[in-house]
């Protein structure tokens, strides 16, 4: 019986091929290739890649018997995850290998800005001895300002911590007993720019973060302050930052990553008060072994039919075909339900099962719930195996509750969670028709039935002629096409909640234009991310 082959497609640490093992034919090739890629390919059952070799829709129709795609990394820009999910082939890649790295490189961008490490350097290589213009600040007793306390931000806390630091954090998901755990306190985002001398963000990249450092927050830092970005590129505002540099509203920045990579042209390479790194975060000898190590485990998981936890796009293990359908409905059930809980921190959730799914192990579906829940809340790729983890460290408590009993829907999942301002959320989905159509039923109560779409809009007001209209005539002359509405209400007059499907994003302004003018109790955006 031949073996599984294993195609690796760049070059990885001979620690990887180790933990691959002996019952794989391991090949290689140039993963830039593309015609020696698509000719290895035609045989290839798991295929091994960094950021260099594109798996795009091509690359995954010319492996028919492609089973799993491995990116020994963290970032997937280079893998077309939804090709791969439509095409049955499981996508991994290594979320934590470089968290320690990352941090590290965080605290060495402090304190090069600290101590103007890079320029007194250079200076001196130039043979200038400058020791008056290059006096810096000790770091201790400053105070750290941390935005997302995911795992990275607290390995971040402990390191400044050691420093003899004040460390204050903004995270809105974050709990104040898991804050006090790490020795933090928490704080809004405007006092922590407003009292930190150095600021580190750590956020997901989302439509909602994404220039949340801009002009406004930047005016509100103290001119000694500086600011870091080892997270993702685009989080601070570039343009924003560089005027901010120029007019000496801060001290200056680090940055390693960037909107647009190589930032070719940009203007902040030009300026002395800015420390620059060509996005180095996971370049470390032990980040990279430890990427290909955790994928080759993958690979060998996927290929033998055990559960995946590193799997970003559909889970692996025995999982029944009538469950399987339920895990992607229950990851977006998730998302609506994070969008729905923004307010405050989430202190503990429940996923309820109810109807003929009961009679399978749906202990996955819990799996997906959190999954759902906090991929747009952490800066980190959530899996199937970190994202208990992440409930556990944010101090909430999960738990997994089945009914055979479900009087509308075949099979209906809920989640339910309390929040610690001591307001609740639920939202429920199920799936309808032959074509197992993925739609929501219900939400906080209010019945629906809305047919997911990547721009969800929720609102919630007093029932009152005219609402419509109104928000209707606010969207439309903000060119924002409402594609699918539903209203529901309890009694006449009392509160309603509408649910739209939108066709592109709205912006957070136009959110609050429309929410002062129907007087909105709850005004939230969801972007649903595939």
């Amino acid at each position: 019986m031949s073996k599984p082959v294993v195609l690796i497609a760049e070059e990885l640490s001979p620690a990887t091929v180790d933990a691959l093992g002996p019952d794989f034919d391991i090949h290689h090739v140039d993963g830039t290739d593309r015609s020696a890629l698509f000719a290895e390919l035609a045989t290839a059952q798991a295929v091994l890649v960094r950021s260099a070799t594109k798996m795009d829709a091509e690359a995954i129709k010319a492996a028919p018997h492609l089973k799993v795609i491995a990116r020994a990394g963290v970032g997937l820009d280079n893998v077309d995850i939804k090709a791969a999910t439509a095409a049955g082939v499981m996508v991994v890649n290594a979320p934590t290998s470089n968290i320690i790295s990352a941090a590290e490189l965080t605290v060495g961008h402090i304190l090069s800005l600290a101590r103007h490490i890079p320029a007194a350097s250079g200076a001196l290589a130039d043979g200038q001895w400058k020791r008056s213009k290059y006096t810096g600040v000790e770091l201790y007793e400053k105070t750290i300002g941390i935005i997302g306390l995911g795992r990275i931000g607290a390995l971040i806390t402990a390191r400044m911590q050691a420093f003899g630091t004040n460390v204050i954090a903004y995270d809105p998901y974050i709990t104040s007993a898991r804050a006090q755990q790490l020795g933090v306190t928490p704080v809004s985002l405007d006092e922590l720019l407003a009292q930190s001398d150095f600021v580190t963000i750590h956020m997901p990249k989302t439509p909602e973060t994404t220039g949340m450092i801009g002009a406004a927050q930047l005016k509100l830092m103290k001119p000694t302050a500086f600011v870091v970005n080892v997270a993702r590129g685009g989080l601070i505002d570039e343009e924003a930052l560089h005027e901010a540099l120029l007019a000496g509203t801060i001290a200056g920045a680090g940055l390693d990553v960037f909107v647009s990579e190589p930032p070719t042209g940009s203007p902040l390479l030009g300026l002395d008060n800015i420390i620059t790194t060509p996005h180095l975060g996971a370049s470390t000898d032990e980040a990279q072994e430890k990427a290909g190590v955790s994928v080759a485990k993958s690979v060998r998981l996927a290929l033998s039919g055990e559960l995946v936890p590193d799997a970003v796009n559909v889970a692996g293990g025995v999982i029944d075909p009538y469950v399987r359908p339920g895990i992607p409905l229950v990851e977006k059930l998730g998302q609506v339900f994070s969008g729905l809980a923004a307010h405050s921190p989430l202190t503990s959730v429940d996923i309820e099962v109810r109807g003929e799914l009961v009679e399978f192990d749906v202990s996955v579906l819990k799996l997906a719930a959190l999954k759902g829940i906090f991929t747009n809340v952490v800066s980190e790729t959530v899996s199937y195996v970190n994202a208990p983890l992440l409930a556990e460290q944010r101090g909430v408590a999960v738990r997994m509750l089945t009914d055979a009993e479900s009087p509308e829907y075949r099979n209906v999942i809920t989640l339910r969670g309390a929040l610690a301002d001591g307001s609740q959320v639920s939202v429920s989905g199920t799936l309808t028709g032959t074509k197992q159509i993925e739609k929501i039923v219900e939400i906080n109560g209010y019945d629906v039935e809305v047919q997911f779409a990547k721009n969800l809009i929720v609102m919630l007001y007093t029932d009152r002629p005219g609402i419509v209209a109104v928000y209707g005539r606010e969207f439309g002359e903000a060119n924002i096409n409402i594609a699918g509405m539903q209203i529901a209400r309890h009694v006449a007059g009392g509160k309603a909640l509408s649910v739209l499907t939108v066709d592109t994003e709205v912006p957070a302004g136009l959110l609050a234009s429309v929410r002062s003018a129907i007087d909105a109790e709850i005004m939230v955006e969801i972007d649903l991310t595939e």
